[in-house]
This record gives C-alpha cells, sequence and structure tokens, in this order.
C-alpha cells in the first residue's frame, strides 16, 4: 500500500469516475486505474462500484477511504511541521469560495499572497456554501472564504472584515427617488434574487424576515449578482447587492444604488477551516493577506 495508491482512490472517490481523476492527478487513467486495481488486491476487497455512474465507493470502500483521509492529512502534515520548523510558509492550499465573493475578492489579494509565498501552491475553487462545507467536512478542500456563520458545527470560522448590504433599484421602481432604504419599504414582490444554495439569498430573506415563499413579478433565478443586476436595468425589480461589488458599477448606473438604513444590514466575510486542520502558517498567510488587501482598498477609497 502506497500514499499514491491512497491519493488515487480518494481522487476517484471525489470525481466520480476515473478518467477525472487521472485528469486531476495529472496521470495517464491506465496508471491510475492499476494503482487502484493493485490496492484492491492487496486488500482483498473491492473498493469501488465501478458498475455506477458515477463510480462510488462500496461499503469497504467508504471505510477504507474515511482511514485514507486520515493517513494523507498526517502525511501532508509532516511537510507542514518541517516547513515551520524552517520558519518557511510551503504546502498545498485547496480554496474554496463563495460566488458572491469569488469576483471582487480574489484579485485584490492573490497577486501579493502568490509573491510573498512563493512555495505556497494555490488550488482555488468557486463554489456555494453547501458545495463548501461538504467539501470541507470530506477533505476535498483545506478552507474557505465565506460569509461568517453559515459553516455549522465541525467548522471554525475567523471574521475577517464586514461587507454592507446595498439596495440595487431600478429607474422604473418607486424606491429609486430615495437615496436611503428601509427594509420594511421595499415591495417583495419587485425583490430578485440569487438561487437557492447561495447564502447570500438565505441572509436577505432573513433580513426581510420573508422565509416564506413570496409571490414576485419575475420568477427569476440566478447563480450571478451581476445578471441580478442586468435584469433590475432592464425591469422595474430591485435587488441586493455587497459592499464589495460596488466598484463594478458603471458611473452611469451609480444612482440605481441605495443605502439601507438601520438593522443587521450586513454580512461578516471570515475563512473557514475544520477544527483538526493542521496547516496553521498557510491559514495566517491567508488571513493576514486579505486584510490587509482589504484595509489598503479602503484607505485608498
Amino acid at each position: 500500500m502506497t500514499i499514491i495508491q491512497l491519493e488515487y482512490l480518494l481522487a476517484v472517490a471525489n470525481c466520480g469516475s476515473f478518467s477525472m481523476a487521472a485528469e486531476h492527478c495529472f496521470v495517464t487513467q491506465p496508471s491510475l486505474s492499476m494503482q487502484v486495481k493493485a490496492l484492491e488486491e492487496e486488500l482483498g476487497v473491492v473498493l469501488l462500484d465501478r458498475s455506477k455512474k458515477p463510480v462510488i465507493p462500496t461499503e469497504a470502500g467508504e471505510a477504507v477511504l474515511a482511514q485514507a483521509r486520515e493517513a494523507l492529512k498526517e502525511y501532508d502534515a509532516i511537510k507542514e511541521v518541517v516547513a515551520e520548523m524552517k520558519g518557511e510558509t510551503a504546502g498545498k492550499m485547496r480554496l474554496g469560495v463563495i460566488p458572491t465573493i469569488a469576483p471582487y475578492l480574489l484579485h485584490r489579494f492573490i497577486p501579493d499572497f502568490v509573491k510573498l509565498y512563493p512555495k505556497v501552491e494555490l488550488e482555488i475553487r468557486e463554489m456555494v456554501t453547501s458545495d463548501i462545507v461538504d467539501a470541507l467536512r470530506r477533505d476535498r478542500i483545506d478552507a474557505a472564504i465565506v460569509a461568517a456563520g453559515t459553516c455549522g458545527e465541525g467548522i471554525i470560522e475567523q471574521e475577517l472584515f464586514s461587507d454592507r448590504f446595498y439596495l440595487y433599484v431600478s429607474p422604473n421602481n418607486p424606491l429609486y427617488e430615495r437615496s436611503n432604504v428601509r427594509i420594511e419599504d421595499i415591495d417583495l414582490k419587485d425583490l430578485i434574487l440569487l438561487s437557492p444554495g447561495n447564502c447570500m439569498r438565505d441572509q436577505i430573506l432573513e433580513l426581510c424576515q420573508a422565509r416564506r415563499a413570496m409571490t414576485a413579478h419575475y420568477s427569476f433565478e440566478s447563480g450571478t449578482l451581476d445578471t441580478l443586476m442586468r435584469i433590475v436595468d432592464c425591469t422595474s425589480c430591485v435587488t441586493v447587492i455587497p459592499e464589495m461589488s460596488l466598484d463594478y458599477i458603471s458611473p452611469e448606473h451609480r444612482s440605481q444604488v441605495k443605502t439601507l438604513a438601520k438593522g443587521a444590514t450586513s454580512r461578516k466575510i471570515a475563512v473557514a477551516i475544520r477544527r483538526t486542520y493542521v496547516k496553521t502558517s498557510i491559514v495566517k498567510a491567508l488571513t493576514d493577506t486579505i486584510v490587509k488587501a482589504v484595509a489598503n482598498k479602503v484607505s485608498n477609497a
């Protein structure tokens, strides 16, 4: 049994196919399949049900995978401990980022992070919160940038900064004449939101105390804030956007941005990690770089 075999087994379980796992591991499919088969022969059990699409672990496979995740975590920890003893920040960081943060934050800190920590391999995936939580618990990612308070038990969140909410209003909506809007003044029939699975949707519904189904003028779902704003531009609707998106609104549409009065009209952005995560130096490097990038943006505003 080798580390490579365990890594390949985990890759197939995560990807759901041998071809995708081989691509992820940068090896040929026959080579990956041969290693997984050799592991099965050594253990004397079938670990993967190849008749299913996607490929899924057998009962024995699930048990082996649970131990494999722990073994690989400890294996990676060896390099992390040695790097820390040398005063280095090195290793691989698999980072998930929610869609309402990724377009507005990643470019602010990645260039500095890469320059300051050249021995860290940063692998970034854009994912909705529910997928991030699942990926953290299954050890498919190491950390995530999320809205604080959304990850649940077993995951530690370290707050980074606050991100205020604003209302983006159609010129054809009565609220367009306002500069400051109260939550209770928003007609929920005019409010369009992100599709289910985006935590910001849940935060806005809670803010509006509108968890119940509501009749809307438009039945529209989108995974991106930019699409919602374009729909607002051509209808009489409104939507809620985060402060970090304001820099990307063109001057001709800035008059459509309205401050929200009173109440909990903001979210906290946080780095989330598993309680058992060991790459503390990389996490600190990540959080320090993000906080500094956001602070520089504010000071230059």
